[in-house]
């Protein structure tokens, strides 16, 4: 199974919207969004695209009810507190905002730990746990909208990174 980790999408719908094409040019089944969406309209891309998505919320996403509001009209889009814990197939994923939010005992109780939070692609183990942030969706931070694809069975990641001028300050 193939799915698409976007975080820290910050309103910035052209690059949701741009990102989640990309997933499904790349045969992206499902996504996680590591939170920070910020206000409600910037859920209209995961409504418009075709594969389920779950997240959690971030620091700066203010109009929980809201949110939760748009995402219900969705049939597959869920909106957690987080950490949020779950299983896909055989594998145990932990999606969290902050990874300071959760302790090392529950990241090694997980095969996957999504984040974001730092605004930074990055991917590292620790113990048997994979450890992915997909970076900064909106691109305000680093200059270019960033997200991740994660093939679970073979825990390969590709880094996803839109950089046309378009997307330049």
């Amino acid at each position: 199974m193939r799915v698409g980790l976007i975080s820290d999408t910050h309103d910035r719908v052209p690059a949701i919207t741009r990102l989640l094409q990309e997933f499904q040019k790349r045969g992206v089944d499902m996504v996680l969004h590591a939170g920070d969406y910020c206000a409600p309209f910037a859920l209209q891309p995961f409504l418009e695209y075709a594969a389920p998505m779950v997240g959690v919320f971030g620091r700066t996403d203010g109009d929980r009810e809201g949110l939760r509001g748009i995402a219900a009209q969705a049939l597959a889009c869920e909106l957690f507190e987080g950490p949020h814990s779950m299983q896909i197939g055989d594998h145990k994923i932990l999606l969290v905002h902050d990874l300071a939010d959760v302790s090392e005992r529950s990241v090694l109780s997980h095969s996957l730990v999504v984040h974001g939070g730092e605004h930074k692609q990055e991917m590292k183990t620790r113990g048997e746990t994979l450890i992915v942030n997909p970076g900064e969706g909106c691109g305000w931070i680093n200059g270019a909208p960033t997200a991740a694809i994660i093939e679970l069975d073979q825990k390969h990641v590709e880094f996803v990174k839109l950089d046309g001028p378009e997307w330049k300050f």
